[in-house]
């Protein structure tokens, strides 16, 4: 087995430490989007396990929200649950308060942790896949152990489709 990179590794330990038996796997291929990680991991877009982090304007806190990869975060419905209007979290931003990248960053191990915030559509799965510290890094959990290891607050977080769109 391979040594896992620093970051992965921390969420590795992040996740042992919370009692969970899940193992992040590094692929050679970079997986910035739910559907190259989909892909990769040979399942469907809607179980990628996507950490969308966003910052509050009053607060200046992290906002992530980990949702469904075939669903579009709808930010009012995250801003009215957040208590606050919701920013652009920019890459320096998201390096600051989780560690990582964007397209790498894992749910949980975060270093300055902020509200977090889980799609309830991903319950409908046996696992989901969250990315594991790097673009390159994912593992698969079942997804009522994510939302108690992450610290999250089960929410409908997605956009509604509009009646076109659903014609």
């Amino acid at each position: 087995m391979s040594t896992l990179s620093p970051n992965a590794a921390r969420v590795q330990a992040a996740l042992q430490s919370h009692g969970s038996r899940a193992l992040i796997t590094e692929y050679a291929q970079a997986c910035r989007t739910s559907a190259e990680a989909a892909i990769v991991l040979e399942c469907r877009v809607a179980q990628i396990a996507k950490s969308v982090i966003f910052k509050g304007e009053s607060s200046g806190a992290s906002i992530l929200v980990v949702a469904s990869g075939a669903n579009r975060v709808d930010t009012q419905k995250v801003a009215t649950l957040a208590g606050e209007k919701l920013g652009k979290a920019d890459a320096d931003f998201v390096r600051e308060h989780t560690g990582f990248v964007i397209g790498g960053v894992a749910p949980l191990a975060h270093t300055k942790p902020g509200k977090v915030f889980f799609d309830r559509d991903l319950l409908q799965f046996d696992r989901v896949f969250p990315a594991g510290g790097t673009p390159q890094a994912m593992f698969a959990i079942e997804p009522n152990e994510l939302l108690r290891i992450s610290g999250a607050h089960l929410a409908d977080i997605a956009e509604t489709p509009s009646a076109v769109l659903r014609a």
